[in-house]
Parts: structure tokens; C-alpha cells; sequence
């Protein structure tokens, strides 16, 4: 299976932030880490460290790749995958699998990739500008060799 590189697991790392206690994430749900989401039942000595931050990033972030995979049926550059990945782990698989971006993708119209990014930083009807500069990151990295 193919996995994000180090250069994707950054820009994720960027954009989510650190937080080596839980905290409510502005959508409601109980973090800690890059991101992670806590489960019902789910405990962690706080603080927790950068590394094992990283490992649970690891671990979360391969659903997200899983479904670049399943839902994208044409090749792809590292860049091209690791600003899907960061995509698909920040909004779900299921906005990747309605998106007009990933019809462009699957059709190889990759120069309008960037554009379709950037139609997705609205939360709670309003646009925000962290989802304007991750969105705007994911597609450098798209376009990136």
C-alpha cells in the first residue's frame, strides 16, 4: 500500500497543530496530538510527546489514504497524493468522493486541481482563513514534482 511521505505528514502536521493535552476542537470533538480525535473509551497519559503525536498521526492518517486509493483511478505524483491525503484526513472521504476535484483528478485535468481545492474552506458558513491557506498549501503541493 502507498503511504503519505514526510512532506505530506508535515503539511497535516502544519495545518492541525499540536496539542500534547486533550482540548475540544472547534467541530466538537475531544483532541490531542496532530489531530486525533479521541474514541469513546480512548486514554492518554498527558502530556503526550511530539513522537507519539506522530505515530498516532500514522495511524489516523492511513484511512486517508486508503481512500485516495480507492477513489482515485489514475497515477499519481507524491505531491499529488499527499495533498489528497491531507485533503481527504481534513474533511472525510466522503467530500473527496462528491468533489468536482476528484473528477478533475481522475480525468487528468490536473491544472485545475489548485482551483478546486480552494472551494472547500467554508466551515460553519463561513470562510476561514486557515482552510484558505491549507487549501492553497494542498495545491503547491499538488503541483509540486
Amino acid at each position: 500500500m502507498r503511504h503519505i511521505t514526510e512532506e505530506g505528514l508535515n503539511l497535516i502536521k502544519r495545518f492541525e497543530g499540536f496539542s500534547p493535552t486533550v482540548y475540544i476542537c472547534p467541530a466538537g470533538w475531544p483532541t490531542i496530538g496532530y489531530g486525533h480525535v479521541v474514541r469513546q473509551g480512548e486514554t492518554f497519559e498527558e502530556p503526550i510527546s511530539r513522537l507519539d503525536a506522530e505515530v498516532l498521526l500514522k495511524q489516523d492518517v492511513a484511512w486517508a489514504e486508503q481512500a485516495v486509493l480507492r477513489l482515485v483511478d489514475t497515477p499519481l505524483s507524491d505531491g499529488q497524493f499527499d495533498a489528497l491525503v491531507s485533503f481527504t484526513f481534513n474533511l472525510g472521504s466522503g467530500a473527496l468522493q462528491r468533489s468536482t476535484l476528484r473528477r478533475k483528478v481522475n480525468r487528468e485535468e490536473h491544472e485545475d486541481v489548485p482551483r478546486e481545492f480552494l472551494r472547500w474552506v467554508w466551515a460553519g458558513g463561513r470562510k476561514l482563513k486557515g482552510l484558505i491557506r491549507r487549501r492553497e498549501a494542498e495545491g503547491l503541493l499538488y503541483q509540486s514534482a
